[in-house]
Parts: C-alpha cells; structure tokens; sequence
C-alpha cells in the first residue's frame, strides 16, 4: 500500500516549515562572490520543460568560468558539439523557464540558478566563449529571476567526491553498455575505437 501526497498542506505538515535562513537566502542579482563561482565552475546541469510538461537535464561542461557573465542578472552558456537532439534546447523555444546547478570539484555546496532563457545564434561575447579554436553556433542566455547557494548535505550523503567511494568498474565501459542498450546491431571493437584514448580528440569538433 502507498499513501500519496496530494496537497501542498500535507507537504507542509510533514516535512515542516523552511528556516528563516533558507527562506531569506534567494536572491535576483550576481552577488560578487557568485561571479567568482561562476568564474571556477567547470560543470553545469540545467533542466528544462517543455510546453507539455516533458523534462530534460543536460550537462553542460568546458573549462572554468565558460560561463560568461553578461550584466548582474544575465548569463550566458555556451553549446559544444553533442548527438544534437537538442531536447533541453527545443523546450526552451516552448518555455522558457530553466534552472541551473553549478558544481565545483570538491566543493559540496552549490549555486543554483532559476530564470528564463532564450536561444542566441551569435552575439559579441561568443568570441569570449572559444575554446580550442571552437567558437559556439549558439548560446543560452538566462535571465535570472532567481539565485542561491545550495547546502552541502546531498553531497555529504553520497560521498560523491569521496576517491574512497568511487567505483568506476562496477558497470559496463561505454563502448559495452552502447551495444548492450543502443545500439546492439553496432560492432563492439569499432566502439571500443571510438570511445578509445582518441575520443577527447574530437569533444570539440
């Protein structure tokens, strides 16, 4: 038997009420301190809907501080080459809300970031956002509506950076789980070659 959760009530009347600090800790504008972060963070998931509802989470990544900060409430991503299915980018054109998570190594808070987005296919900064000759098709600016700093205790349960817990072996490789899941039909040793040591070779082209 389930007992599910239906009111925003019962929510409130099981998990309680936000602290005071919690609740008084967002903010609209880049707070100096959060431009440093972006400035140092390698790493970003920003989550999408679409206009049906249907969600997405893409991870964004390049060195730090590929986010480029265009005025105190503005933020730019930059897009790298991928499988260009495009799904987060396609639920942004149907509506506009995202929210951001920004990671640094190590770290075990976050910045998070809520606000509206929209899809720019060249603007002057892109020559700010070139990396190894590359230089974007498009960018996501994100209008922030909301900002605020994440507490470390998701990240203190997982052990996510702990190298203690780290199991990398305990699935498939890549190239075994893509012909086990995707695509069966494809040969493992030319996937082993192109998921091989070459592979960083071609992240940016």
């Amino acid at each position: 038997m389930t007992t599910e959760i239906t009111t925003a009530e019962e929510l409130s009347e099981l998990l309680g009420t936000p602290t005071r600090r919690a609740l008084g800790k967002e903010r609209t504008v880049l707070h100096e301190r959060d431009r440093e972060w972006l400035a140092s963070s390698p790493f970003c998931l920003v989550a999408t809907a679409g206009a049906d509802g249907g969600c997405d989470v893409s991870p964004k990544g390049d060195p730090p501080g590929f986010t480029v900060v265009l005025d105190e409430a503005t933020i730019a991503i930059p897009e790298r080459p991928g499988n260009r299915r495009a799904d987060g980018y396609r639920n942004i054109l149907a509506n506009p809300h995202v929210g951001l998570v920004y990671l640094i190594p190590s770290r075990t808070d976050t910045l998070r970031i809520n606000g509206r987005a929209r899809l720019v296919r060249d603007a002057p900064y892109f020559a700010d956002m070139v990396v190894k000759g590359h230089r974007p098709v498009l960018a996501v600016e994100v209008a922030i509506e909301q900002i605020f700093y994440h507490c470390p205790k998701a990240f203190l349960r997982s052990g996510l950076w702990q190298p203690e817990t780290w199991r990398p072996d305990v699935l498939p490789t890549r190239a075994r789980l893509v012909k086990e899941v995707e695509a069966p039909a494809d040969s493992l040793a030319d996937l082993e070659r192109h998921y091989g040591p070459d592979y960083v070779k071609t992240i940016y082209s």
